[in-house]
């Protein structure tokens, strides 16, 4: 355990900012071993002294805090100092200097990002939206979405849907069989929304969908897997997409979140040219 490092993540809120900062840092560095320590709603010296005192008894401790109390983000900077832990704020310098640059003070309330603003209640809105809209539901009402998903099955449609729901947007995902699966509205009217067509590599999708139905133990759909039949599935949707003009997004080495990135800079041309 010697060569493991101990990350203490400490935050004043529920520790989401740090989580996702610590991946990105992570994904830097190759063969590392470490174990994480989560600490959510730190907010009082006597909560911190315990946290150091853990710390402190393992070699390769270092801390993460995410604390928007300036006087008790010092404590933790300070003490961590006196005991020798490497120790890092990623909020400090940011407020600081975006409090210089807007000439106004900082509130430093804690978990002041989960607020129930009229931001808060659309992103809940697009959440029961997108979970109603789930693969070709409710096509009658596909006018209402901000996006629509269209791709041949298991292209990361639902996933990237929700993901999308989760930053505010309104997203159908339809399910690309043939052009009669189209809804009728958007046959007619191809540019009723921003839609977005999915796609990936056959070979992928093949390994994808044999693994899916190994789940579900289910051997009979062998048309399904075919990668022949996979191929000619996946070049008639492209096919499909051009068609209409609908952009296309090659989801093969993709992330959910990279290729939500992709729809959200899409949608915003989009947004520019209606």
């Amino acid at each position: 355990m010697t060569n493991t490092y101990q990350i203490y993540l400490i935050s004043d809120s529920t520790g989401e900012t740090l989580d996702r900062i610590f991946l990105a840092i992570k994904a830097q560095f190759k063969n590392i071993e470490y174990k994480i320590h989560t600490y959510s709603f730190t907010r009082t010296e006597n909560q911190i002294l315990k946290i150091l005192s853990d710390a402190e008894k393992n070699s390769n401790s270092i801390i993460l805090y995410s604390i928007v109390d300036s006087s008790l983000a010092k404590y933790l900077a300070n003490i961590s100092s006196d005991k020798k832990i490497p120790c890092f704020g990623v909020l400090g310098d940011l407020i600081l200097s975006f409090s210089k640059l807007l000439n106004q003070k900082a509130s430093h309330q804690p978990s002041g990002q989960h607020v129930l603003d009229d931001e808060y209640y659309k992103r809940i809105e697009a959440i029961q939206f997108t979970m109603n809209h789930d693969d070709g539901n409710l096509v009658k009402e596909i006018n209402k979405s901000d996006i629509i998903l269209l791709g041949v099955s298991r292209t990361s449609k639902t996933p990237t849907a929700i993901y999308l729901a989760n930053k505010g947007f309104k997203t159908s995902n339809i399910p690309l069989v043939n052009n009669n699966s189209i809804p009728k509205l958007l046959r007619e009217n191809p540019k009723i929304s921003c839609v977005i067509g999915l796609s990936t590599e056959p070979e992928r999708l093949a390994d994808i969908r044999k693994n899916r139905m190994n789940s579900l133990k289910e051997t009979e759909n062998k048309s399904y897997t075919d990668l022949e039949k996979i191929k000619v599935e996946v070049e008639e949707a492209k096919k499909t997409f051009k068609r209409y003009k609908w952009p296309l997004i090659d989801v093969t080495r993709k992330s959910v979140e990279e290729t939500a990135a992709s729809v959200i800079k899409i949608y915003e041309i989009y947004k520019q040219n209606v």
